[in-house]
């Protein structure tokens, strides 16, 4: 089977989602090359799922880069170098690179397992910055090569996603600024502004499905900012909010089970590298416990299948950013029959939505098992 943990989640506490922050999407649209992403309609996976239909957020390319990384991480920027300027928050694109004039010599730093690193390492070439990643030891070569052809200094760290997040954490200094998407005590608004740069899907999710947002929604949990993100902009009486994580990295499921922050040691050797984290984020947890209705953890089989259904419907997902679908596949295969009324779904067929986060980032990968080797 390839549901390997399940919760229900008795914590649920949220509402109606908070009205947003629109000071993100604001400055997303003042860059150069924003537009929306699209919305896909996936009616192979919906049959194959029991759902009368499954929509689809193609995050696979934002600003020229094949994930949706980048919004967190040009916000998150752009309120960090105009905190460290002591101004005000940019508006715009343009008035963040007058601010970085002010900040010649400062080096953007990011612990990553692909995505993140190398959205923040291309912000900094197009503001003029340094930067320096630090990756896990098993990260794919592509990925690397690609954090590297930003131009930033890569880092490879023996250990897990975790040990590359202690080690940049250490580097901050006068000209290092860590821009990371996780949180530990005394580091905790940088992921909450990375958090903020998501809710840019979800506005255009409101532009694009206006009255029509699904009430299932399937969301892949790393360490947590998306799924935060999610919550404060879909929790809904009547809508059912599903995190999504890998088997041997299933740190919200454990946090959210313990009532506490929970370690999951590693190694974490799942495909889906871009949610192989072993702590979530302190920032992110409450928002998860208090809006995600259910939890589970699967292996890597269930995301292999959802690439090649996902490709059926001609939608080239890469393996992070199928899993929101995997799960939907792992939590069918396990409970077939009226699984979906099982989560409190009114309709036993109901609509779904999930994200496709990203793009496929290594190709030998990607090819293995669309190819379903």
């Amino acid at each position: 089977m390839s549901l390997v943990a399940f919760l229900d989640n008795s914590q649920r506490s949220a509402g109606v989602a908070a009205p947003p922050d629109s000071r993100a999407t604001r400055f997303h649209r003042s860059m150069p090359g924003y537009a929306p992403t699209a919305v896909a309609e996936a009616p192979a996976a919906a049959a194959e799922l029991g759902l009368s239909r499954l929509v689809v957020k193609l995050e696979t390319e934002r600003f020229g880069l094949p994930s949706f990384k980048l919004l967190g991480a040009s916000w998150a920027i752009c309120r960090a170098l105009s905190l460290r300027a002591g101004v005000e928050p940019a508006a715009t694109f343009d008035e963040l690179r007058r601010i970085c004039v002010r900040l010649d010599g400062l080096t953007l730093v990011a612990a990553t397992d692909g995505n993140h690193g190398r959205a923040v390492a291309h912000m900094a070439r197009l503001l003029g910055l340094g930067a320096r990643i630090l990756v896990p030891e098993h990260t794919a070569q592509a990925r690397v090569d690609a954090i590297a052809g930003e131009g930033a200094t890569v880092d490879i760290v023996r250990g897990s996603y975790d040990d590359a997040v202690g080690q940049s954490a250490g580097l901050a200094s006068d000209d290092h600024l860590v821009i990371s998407d996780t949180s530990w005590p005394g580091y905790e608004e940088v992921p909450g502004w990375v958090a903020e740069g998501y809710a840019t899907i979800f506005e255009e999710l409101a532009e694009q499905l206006p009255g029509e947002l699904p009430p299932l929604v399937a969301i892949q949990i790393g360490v947590g900012a998306l799924a935060s993100a999610a919550v404060r902009a879909l929790a809904a009486p009547g809508r059912v909010l599903v995190g999504v994580e890998p088997g041997d990295a299933a740190c919200v499921l454990h946090a959210v089970r313990a009532g506490r922050p929970v370690l999951v040691p590693g190694p974490h050797i799942s495909i889906m590298a871009g949610l192989n984290c072993g702590l979530a984020s302190r920032v992110a947890l409450p928002d998860m416990a208090a809006g995600i209705d259910a939890f589970c953890a699967i292996d890597d089989r269930a995301t292999e299948q959802a690439v090649r259904l996902l490709l059926r419907d001609g939608l080239t997902c890469g393996e992070t950013g199928a899993a929101g679908v995997a799960g939907l596949l792992a939590l069918r295969e396990d409970r077939p029959e009226r699984m979906w009324e099982r989560l409190r779904l009114a309709d036993p067929r109901p609509a779904a939505l999930a994200i496709c986060t990203e793009a496929p980032t290594d190709p030998p990968s990607f090819a293995r098992i669309a190819a379903g080797a």
